[in-house]
């Protein structure tokens, strides 16, 4: 008679299994959803300190003090899996862009996870490496986090707060309140490629040439933009709202104007045809990968070199410039030559979007 393994539990079934309210009740199927899953690709020293939350370093940059910035986001992007990434990617890229884009360099990650009975643990495992992946490749670990898992037919298989605490250097500011007239507006890339990939995903669309959404981490190239020493006043990347919704944000909180011109905006031409097909206005359209800068007008044409000379900026632009206007209206000169208003976005022409 064989002896029975004292304490065994069988493997989880990664393959055919499926959540059920037990791996969120904080008993053993917890544990070992996390220990088998979580754990397994995300972990590192701090994750495995196992405690209710992580203990870190002091902030030190360059072996001076600074100041922390953390920032948190709520991933339902719907569907999970789209052209170029899925929501687990998504998660990593989209907590860390937002601290990024304060001028801090991201240090660690929080991921909450609230699970629907019934969600698939191979779909579950398929998101989880791919947050593995896209954080082992920025450099930033998940550290502590978090899973509750609801009743089906009360979520949606899987959504994911992430929060990311990031490191920012004294002496450092950057802000939509610092623009100022006569600055200069550029991005890194083209605009509308993540959100046309939802939709077109979506709506079981496809075209002549592929749409790929951009989800990618800013840190690597917005610190390169830093360390050029220009005089950066704003960076952003422009997310649910698109171009015009983020402009139309940056203008409110320094009390400016803008004008930007209709030809100069990268749009991919498939995007374009897209948006048109679907009613969009490209402007509106959501990115995960791109970066509005703007900055003193001096410091444009090397910021844009150095835009370029990135991977992640090869197709960058100055697109338009900051002007006194106590409206504060974002304004566009068309390909036609005529001018428009390009207002906030009214209503939500895509949710679900990230």
């Amino acid at each position: 008679m064989s002896e029975v393994k004292r304490g065994y539990v069988r493997p989880l079934d990664l393959k055919h299994g499926r959540v059920d309210m037990t791996h969120g009740s904080g008993g053993r199927a917890m544990v070992q959803l996390i220990s088998e899953l979580f754990t397994r690709h995300l972990g590192n020293a701090y994750l495995g300190q196992g405690n209710d939350g992580a203990v870190l370093p002091a902030a030190v940059l360059n072996g001076k003090p600074a100041r922390l910035v953390m920032s948190t986001d709520c991933h339902v992007v719907s569907p999970l899996f789209f052209p170029g990434g899925d929501i687990g990617c998504l998660s990593v890229h989209g907590t860390l862009n937002d601290v990024a884009v304060m001028g801090a360099t991201p240090l660690y990650l929080a991921a909450g996870f609230i699970l629907e009975e019934g969600f698939a643990l191979a779909e579950l495992a398929c998101i989880v490496e791919s947050m593995a992946r896209a954080a082992h490749a920025a450099g930033v670990p998940v550290v502590t986090g978090d899973t509750k898992v609801v009743e089906r037919g009360k979520g949606d298989g899987i959504f994911i707060t992430t929060t990311g605490v990031g490191v920012l250097p004294d002496g450092l500011e950057l802000g939509g309140a610092r623009v100022r007239p006569g600055d200069v507006v550029l991005v890194s890339g083209s605009m509308g490629d993540h959100g046309v990939a939802i939709m077109s995903q979506r709506e079981n669309l496809s075209f002549e040439a592929s749409i790929e959404s951009d989800t990618a981490a800013l840190h690597g190239l917005i610190a390169q933009l830093l360390a050029t020493g220009a005089d950066i006043r704003c960076l952003r990347d422009p997310t649910r709202g698109g171009l015009a919704s983020t402009l139309n944000e940056i203008a409110g909180q320094s009390g400016v104007g803008m004008m930007l011109h209709e030809k100069a905006i990268p749009i991919k031409p498939v995007v374009a045809a897209a948006c048109e097909f679907l009613g969009l206005d490209p402007l509106y359209v959501a990115n995960e990968g791109k970066l509005i800068v703007i900055c003193a007008a001096a410091d444009a044409p090397r910021l844009l070199a150095t835009l370029r000379a990135h991977p992640l900026g090869v197709d960058a632009a100055v697109i338009g410039e900051v002007m006194a206007d106590e409206h504060h209206f974002v304004q566009l000169t068309t390909a036609f030559g005529g001018r428009r208003i390009v207002d906030w976005l009214a209503g939500d022409q895509l949710p679900r979007i990230c």
